[in-house]
């Protein structure tokens, strides 16, 4: 589980076959402070094993399901990557929750470059658009971002210096490459409410009556 607070970026090294995958050797700008063989790296926002780790450096496999459903498979050696190590108990959680888990590639088709910030129109995959709100959160490729506007086939978000200086938003362009991963408490709701929303057993969505039986309101 991470926080879509990137600590920095880190250059691909080398990428090497690996069966129907890949594995990539990853050199951070920063320190891996207590390095763990098998721990969690989020890298552009993609949860990847670390199967070999050190202070400067780690490696990770990476499988033709993520090669397919991520950007990951269009890194070359020398790409910069967006670094986030798991959530500790204990740790602040100053982006939202985020699983590492990519649900889609969208494409930047604006860029604005304003007095104090950058904003960029991202086009995601249309089945991803239910999910994203305005004000709601997004990460994209594994940053915590707040979603500014939504209509009905993009969405807007703007960027802070900081956030352009340390991680790969600063040097995203149109016709660039995201992962996207929408909001994971609305995926949850979604799925529960889906049995009540015109479903056979109930055969009407959900009412106020509904909402009062199950504490939703007060009596």
């Amino acid at each position: 589980m991470f926080t879509g607070i990137v600590l920095g970026l880190g250059t691909i090294s080398a990428i090497s076959p690996k069966g129907e995958g890949l594995e990539f050797t990853i050199l951070p700008d920063f320190i891996l402070d207590e390095p763990k063989e098998g721990e969690s790296i989020a890298v552009n926002g993609v949860c990847l094993t670390a199967t070999t780790i050190h202070r400067d450096m780690f490696r990770a496999d990476i499988s033709h399901e993520t090669l397919r459903r991520t950007t990951l498979g269009r890194l070359k050696s020398g790409s910069r990557v967006n670094l986030e190590r798991a959530l500790r108990l204990g740790d602040r959680l100053g982006g939202h929750i985020v699983s590492g888990h990519i649900d889609g590639v969208g494409k930047v088709t604006a860029r604005r470059d304003l007095k104090a910030f950058l904003e960029f129109e991202i086009s995601p995959p249309k089945e991803l658009m239910r999910y994203i709100i305005e004000k709601g959160s997004i990460a994209i490729d594994g940053i915590s971002l707040t979603v500014n506007s939504v209509t009905k086939e993009r969405f807007t978000v703007a960027i802070i210096p900081h956030t352009a200086k340390i991680t790969t938003m600063g040097m995203r362009q149109p016709g660039d490459e995201v992962n996207l991963e929408v909001d994971l408490v609305g995926k949850y709701i979604e799925k529960l409410i889906a049995p009540w929303k015109g479903g056979k057993d109930r055969g009407s969505q959900i009412d106020m009556d509904f909402l009062q039986q199950h504490g939703f309101l007060g009596q």
